[in-house]
């Protein structure tokens, strides 16, 4: 083995060292948890020791994710402060307090923002910004109570980049990002620690139908599941999935005609108006969108 692959090996191993240390025996609550990232987080936790139980509004999908996992599962319904409180009380008397606290629910609407219609316009805000909000509140009181503990609000790089089609998306998750940078200011000197994580556009329902490119790529679960791992060994405020798309973090103050040059050289100024509706009839109807949404 050369010198450089031992040091990779060695590097490898040293992060997995620190992760296990960082999470082993923690008692994990994720919302979303019964498909897509939510579970693989699940799964990632799981192999490091740590003690995990999931909640999603889906009562049958998170019964039969639990199960397969061989953890709990309890039905919870985010944009409600009292089914949350629920939630949490279940995995209190199931598991044990929550040590970490993973919001992770979240829709994905993309589309013409004047064809979007109120009801999913407020589903939308609701589950991906208010239900963390919520979540986070609840969770935060305890853990004061108890001297401490950690939130981790699933983001999207998408709260950084500008996007056409995905305008309501888009503030919903900026605004995770920058409470979660807030709440963390107040609340580090209470012992609890409040952290985003952005991912890129990631292999589950949310991007169904959404022609992406060699420029705008994809990753897969187990990439977030990792950072999100990281985060929670780490206490990292803010970090993106994968690692590399930090540079997110300087949209903010990157000139308009710049971004918007970036855009139409990445195609994403449309990439999501110009979506495959077919192939994403079967999300759109579950989260509420399109003529066939129940």
């Amino acid at each position: 083995m050369s010198a450089l692959k031992r040091f990779a090996t060695d590097r490898a191993d040293r992060r997995l060292a620190q992760v296990r240390a960082g999470v082993a025996g923690k008692v994990v609550a994720i919302t979303g948890g019964a498909r897509g990232i939510g579970f693989e987080i699940a799964e990632q936790i799981l192999a490091v020791g740590g003690r995990v139980a999931i909640g999603d509004i889906d009562g049958d999908a998170v019964g039969k994710s639990a199960a397969d996992l061989g953890i709990e599962g309890v039905e919870l319904d985010v944009t409600d402060s009292a089914s949350f409180e629920d939630f949490l009380d279940a995995v209190e008397e199931r598991v044990g307090p929550v040590d970490v606290l993973i919001n992770n629910a979240g829709i994905m609407p993309v589309g013409s923002f004047l064809d979007y219609d109120e009801a999913l316009i407020r589903r939308t805000v609701e589950i991906d910004l208010v239900g963390v909000v919520l979540g986070t509140r609840a969770a935060a009181r305890r853990m004061v109570g108890r001297g401490g503990g950690q939130i981790i609000n699933i983001a999207s790089v998408a709260g950084r980049l500008a996007a056409p089609g995905l305008s309501v998306y888009n503030g919903a998750k900026a605004g995770v990002i920058e409470f979660s940078e807030t709440l963390d200011f107040e609340l580090e000197r209470q012992g609890v620690r409040v952290s985003a994580v952005l991912p890129s556009f990631t292999n589950t329902a949310l991007v169904t139908g959404i022609n992406t490119n060699s420029i705008v790529k994809t990753v897969d679960t187990d990439v977030v599941g990792r950072q999100v791992l990281s985060t929670i060994a780490t206490g990292r405020t803010r970090t993106t999935a994968p690692a590399s798309m930090r540079w997110v973090d300087a949209m903010p103050v990157t000139p308009l005609r710049l971004k918007r040059r970036l855009a139409r050289i990445a195609g994403t100024d449309r990439m999501f108006l110009d979506t495959d509706a077919s192939a994403r009839a079967a999300y759109s109807k579950r989260i509420g969108q399109g003529p066939d949404a129940g």
